[in-house]
């Protein structure tokens, strides 16, 4: 009995926040669709569990008609749920601020301002967006940050942006941690 990769797991995380953000139903639906094949692939299903806002990522085998049949559950530890909510404690969310935090301090210390400029803003996704400590962000949330993020919300300075990917490395490196999907090819 496989597990759901993490990559996976986020990547069903990310296409279910963008479903949500669609304007248009069609859009949605896109997002919807390619989250459903990533998990067929893996021989999984999604659903939101509205009571609480959470992702519920579930081997296909537990379903007859759609529909979980609890006899059919063996090891409930094989299913994933995600808040979509963020962490839902509100300590929860202070913890990770004030880990956030402690590394831009750190980053600022050794690096300067341009670097901890950058920090923050990464610090401020993570936390805001993802309700993570930077160092638990994944590969396409890294990109994501890069691509969407940064441009449009960052308002950067032109010596923030030349050296964005260097803070990243720099912040990672604080937390003990690689940067996740950066390769310094990006012009």
């Amino acid at each position: 009995m496989a597990e759901l990769p993490d990559d996976i797991v986020d990547e069903a995380e990310r296409l279910t926040r963008l479903a949500r953000q669609a304007t248009e139903a069609e859009e949605a639906t896109l997002y919807e669709d390619r989250r459903e094949a990533i998990l067929a692939a893996h021989e999984f299903r999604a659903r939101v569990r509205d009571a609480d806002d959470t992702l519920v990522l579930h081997p296909e085998e537990w379903l007859d008609d759609g529909t979980v049949q609890f006899d059919r559950i063996e090891d409930t530890d094989r299913a994933v749920e995600v808040s979509l909510s963020g962490p839902g404690d509100p300590e929860a969310w202070d913890d990770v601020e004030r880990h956030n935090a402690e590394l831009v301090a750190a980053v600022e210390r050794d690096h300067g301002p341009v670097h901890a400029a950058n920090a923050r803003v990464f610090a401020d996704f993570a936390g805001n967006h993802y309700a993570k400590r930077v160092d638990a962000i994944r590969a396409d949330a890294v990109e994501e940050f890069l691509t969407e993020y940064y441009p449009r919300n960052a308002w950067p300075s032109a010596e923030q942006k030349a050296v964005i990917e260097e803070s990243l490395r720099l912040l990672f490196e604080t937390a003990d941690a690689e940067v996740p999907g950066v390769t310094g090819d990006r012009r």
